[in-house]
């Protein structure tokens, strides 16, 4: 499919663009869970301590969080494409120094700047994305997609690096990036064009104060996860970002230009989306966390075996993304975003409730796919709100601000969940502190996923009905009859 990307621009090729945006942001979804499943394994062989280890994913996260709003807001200044290519050399470059590791110290800086690649990678590609297709139907199919993608790269990465473990090395999965990513590159530089730029200069003060008040913040969330939420240096990296976000705010009101214009929020629709975003994801990082320990501890599963427990979730959540575009024209953004979430919460409520008897097949595999189900349902219309009626010189500060909610659900989310089962003690056996553990973490997540439900309610449903009702009376036609038809795009 070729088409004008603007008037006035020559012809692109608008299958490839998606093709190499789609395959790009898997990669790095894929990496973001490859991790896990080995990192048994590369402790006992890289010589890490349990803290040690820790930083494994947390170096990546920490680098990640931290420069998202600065990457996003540079690719709209700098140029889309330029930022694109630039994140996906450091990011194919980290996979293979990560691949390459020799000892622990090399592994987690190879991993920070894994997290730096990503940073650039993740907000730019769907940036590219929102640019290149009109808002309307063709971008909400192109959304759907790109959500698709979130939400099945993370458990293929479950499976991709079980596999790696126990067939090949886990170094395996890291140098499968090297081939993926230089024809990505090779890709990119033939299909896609550069977009215009923002012009103006580029905000310094808001760049310095966001990206070293997210990086605090999200130390601060990793800290409490390992000392505790007590502990000063939790306290301290907490206090700090939220002071130097909090002067960030103060400097984006006042700036001509700002990193990440206030506006943006101006929107219910748009900060709603963001906040369930926060709360979705924060569900999912506890629902991999928990149910892995499960299988490998209580089901006594080996790193393959627990990447394959997650199928069922997996081709039921590829399935129905595939299909979310139609539901989505047929039922409205809003009601597939709900029941997205409601069915979310009812896989989730039902995992909660297992024990060391419990069955896969009926009491982990039906509320998984039950999960594959909501997730493949709520993160299209998700993605969707939080980009809807976004200009071309925005498009990578909110697309910033999405990945950012996405991040630090990822981190929040699980600090959360790892301070509400401390509780649980050391000395009990390790098949039935894990099972406790899960189970209080699993209930956790779906009381998450309440909280989420009531801000679609709350925030997302009255700025969509509003936002629809103006666009309505621009058009002097009359208002929709059912206002939970809230559909995409909304205005």
């Amino acid at each position: 499919m070729s088409a004008p990307l603007r008037t006035g621009t020559p012809p692109v090729h608008k299958t490839a663009i998606l093709s190499i945006i789609l395959i790009s942001f898997f990669m790095v979804i894929l990496d973001n869970s490859i991790i896990f499943t080995g990192l048994p394994v590369i402790q006992s062989t890289m010589g890490f301590s349990d803290a040690g280890l820790a930083w494994v994913q947390d170096a990546y996260t920490l680098t990640f969080g931290g420069l998202l709003l600065l990457a996003a807001r540079a690719a709209d200044i700098l140029g889309r494409r330029r930022l694109f290519v630039i994140g996906l050399v450091i990011f194919t470059v980290a996979s293979m120094l990560v691949g390459l590791a020799w000892d622990a110290p090399s592994m987690i800086a190879a991993r920070a700047l894994q997290g730096v690649g990503s940073a650039i990678v993740a907000p730019t590609s769907l940036a590219l994305l929102t640019a290149t297709f009109d808002e309307g139907r063709e971008r909400s199919r192109a959304v759907a997609l790109y959500a698709a993608v979130a939400g099945i790269g993370a458990s293929v990465g479950l499976v991709v690096g079980g596999a790696a473990v126990e067939l090949v090395s886990w170094r395996a999965g890291f140098f499968l990036n090297l081939p993926i990513g230089l024809l990505m590159l090779f890709l990119t530089l033939r299909f896609i064009p550069e977009l215009p730029r923002t012009p103006g200069r580029f905000d310094v003060p808001g760049a310095v104060t966001s990206t070293l008040g997210t990086a605090a913040l999200t130390f601060g969330i990793i800290e409490s996860s390992l000392v505790g939420w007590e502990s000063a240096r939790t306290v301290g990296s907490l206090v700090a970002g939220l002071v130097l976000l909090t002067v960030f705010v103060v400097l984006e009101r006042r700036a001509a230009q700002p990193i990440v214009p206030l506006r943006l929020f101006a929107s219910g629709v748009r900060s709603g989306s963001y906040a369930v975003r926060l709360l979705f994801m924060g569900a999912f990082m506890g629902f991999f966390y928990y149910t892995t320990q499960f299988f490998q501890v209580v089901l006594g599963w080996n790193a393959l075996q627990a990447g394959l427990g997650f199928l069922p979730m997996t081709v039921v959540n590829f399935a129905v993304a595939m299909a979310v575009t139609p539901v989505m024209r047929r039922i409205g953004a809003f009601t597939t975003l709900a029941l997205g979430i409601l069915s979310t919460l009812a896989g989730m409520a039902w995992l909660s409730t297992l024990d060391a008897d419990t069955s896969f097949w009926i009491g982990m595999a039906v509320p998984m796919a039950l999960i594959g189900i909501g997730q493949g349902l709520a993160l299209a219309p998700m993605t969707d709100f939080g980009i809807h009626g976004v200009t071309s010189s925005d498009a990578g500060a909110a697309s910033g601000l999405i990945s950012m909610a996405q991040q630090l659900g990822l981190s929040l989310g699980l600090a959360v969940l790892v301070a509400l089962t401390a509780g649980v003690p050391d000395d009990a056996a390790a098949v039935e502190r894990t099972t406790d553990v899960a189970r209080i973490g699993l209930t956790g997540a779906a009381g998450m996923l309440v909280v989420a439900l009531v801000v679609v309610f709350a925030a997302i449903l009255p700025g969509a009905t509003s936002a629809r009702r103006t666009a309505a009376q621009r058009q002097d036609a009359p208002e929709p009859a059912d206002r939970l038809r809230v559909g995409v795009p909304v205005e």
